[in-house]
């Protein structure tokens, strides 16, 4: 049933009503979440993203 998001140590509400929680795989989820969000971007939107993060690194530079 791991194709319909019920991977390792994650109920698939039958009976009790408790899932288990598996750190692992949430940490892992929220990191393809995270790179398949970025790869979708348009490349305008990336250089943007990455001239923000420059210029937020310069400011926090100068100010410690």
């Amino acid at each position: 049933m791991a194709e319909y998001g019920n991977g390792v140590s994650q109920s698939t509400g039958s009976g009790s009503g408790a899932q288990g929680v598996d750190a692992g795989a949430a940490i892992g989820q929220m990191i393809t979440d995270a790179v398949n969000t970025v790869t979708a971007l348009p490349p305008t939107t990336l250089l943007l993203g990455f001239v923000i993060l420059v210029i937020g690194l310069v400011i926090l530079k100068r100010a410690f």
